[in-house]
Formats: structure tokens, C-alpha cells, sequence
């Protein structure tokens, strides 16, 4: 498994990816303006490679904002998510981002743990930001 920047080209199979992993996905629109603009991504390649999870970030001065992680259900709990954070953490601080902020849906406990153990801590919740269904978010930031 090796993890790569995505060319624009492939914002179709991060968008196919997107639908799997979450109910209000990003539109293969979302993800060509996101791969053109600001901030990084980084995308988990299977040997053959087929596209199984990705990560991204948004910068604006010298704070990114994470806007997705996502992976395949049938690779998940094998330290995928932890790989990508961690690229794009190094990433980060390689910009000089001196703040990741991201929010994360209340009930997503495997998320939310994982963002714990790399250090985020809680920083406040924002109330029904989530639709289908209708959830808070936990806002979580990681000083670098």
C-alpha cells in the first residue's frame, strides 16, 4: 500500500470512495476544485492500484482545516487512517500550518479515538451540523 498525491484526473474515485464512507458526500465537482486550490491531499493506493482511502486538507494562512478522511470499509482497522493523518500532519508542518482544526460526527467513537491518540484534543461542538441524520460535530484541533 503506498500513499501518493492524487492528480485532478482521479477526483472521480475519490468521490466514489466518499459515497461509501459517508451520507452526504462530496460531489466529483467538490473533490476537482479541492485538488486545483488550496491545501494537500493524500490518497492510499492497494498494490493493484485501486484507490481505498484518502486525506485532505484546506489551508489558509497557517491553519489547515481536514476536511475528509476516508477509507474502504474492508481496509479499515489496519492503520490506514493513522498513516494519512500522519502524512498530512508532516505535510502540514511543512507549510508551516502552526493549527489542524477538523470536526468529526458525535457518534463516530473509532474517529474520534484516533484523533486522541495523534494528539487533537476537544475543542467544542457545533450543534446539527450534520444532516442525514441530524448530528453535532465535535470540533477537534491539533496545535503543531
Amino acid at each position: 500500500m503506498t500513499l501518493v498525491t492524487p492528480a485532478v484526473s482521479q477526483a472521480s474515485e475519490l468521490a466514489k470512495v466518499d459515497a461509501v464512507c459517508f451520507t452526504d458526500p462530496w460531489s466529483e465537482t467538490s473533490f476537482r476544485e479541492a485538488l486545483a486550490g488550496e491545501g494537500y491531499t493524500f490518497v492510499a493506493l492497494e498494490e493493484g492500484g485501486e484507490l481505498i482511502g484518502y486525506a485532505g486538507m484546506l489551508t489558509v494562512l497557517d491553519v489547515a482545516d481536514v476536511t475528509n478522511v476516508a477509507v474502504l470499509p474492508a481496509f479499515r482497522r489496519q492503520g490506514l487512517a493513522r498513516r494519512l493523518l500522519t502524512a498530512l500532519t508532516a505535510k502540514a508542518r511543512e507549510q508551516g500550518v502552526t493549527r489542524l482544526q477538523l470536526e468529526v460526527r458525535e457518534s463516530n467513537v473509532a474517529a474520534r479515538t484516533l484523533y486522541e491518540s495523534l494528539g487533537f484534543t476537544v475543542d467544542g461542538k457545533r450543534k446539527r451540523y450534520y444532516r442525514r441524520p441530524d448530528e453535532d460535530a465535535v470540533l477537534m484541533s491539533l496545535s503543531l
